[in-house]
């Protein structure tokens, strides 16, 4: 069975003066405003790179989730940050890293199936497996 989500962009005028909007089927997002300054002049507003962070963000502490689950363990908390580079790359750029910063509270656990489990959810989260990028980790229990 296959499940399909969808998000839209919509796009008005060159790369610098040009205008869009970003939008998911679900609503979360309703014409977000993206647009060149907002993606590399740090005006306030979204962009695609901080939206694949989130979704990597989102998508792993979820597969962590079911991974802590299938070995008997259930998280208090986990607090995941993805941070992804855009980098010039030849006359474009390119996203190639993700980085994951995770903290998480989980009673009973051991560091080695701490790492073991945070290091399956990396490899195995669909968006990882989506991202032709190095993706990296750095989990802690706190």
């Amino acid at each position: 069975m296959a499940i399909v989500k969808k998000g839209s962009a919509q796009w008005s005028g060159g790369i610098k003066d040009g205008k869009g909007t970003i939008s998911t089927e679900s609503g979360a997002l309703n014409a977000q405003p993206y647009g060149f300054a907002i993606r590399f002049e740090g005006v306030k507003g979204s962009n695609p790179e901080e939206l694949i962070a989130a979704s990597h963000a989102s998508c792993f502490t979820m597969a962590l989730s079911l991974v802590l689950e299938k070995a008997g363990f259930k998280a208090d908390n986990m607090d995941t940050v993805a941070a992804v580079t855009l980098d010039k790359d030849g006359e474009g750029f390119a996203v190639t890293k993700s980085e994951l910063t995770l903290k998480a509270s989980i009673p009973g656990i051991s560091e080695d199936e701490f790492q073991k489990a945070a290091a399956d959810a990396k490899a195995n989260c669909p968006i990882s497996k989506l991202l032709n990028a190095e993706i990296t980790l750095n989990a802690s229990l706190v």
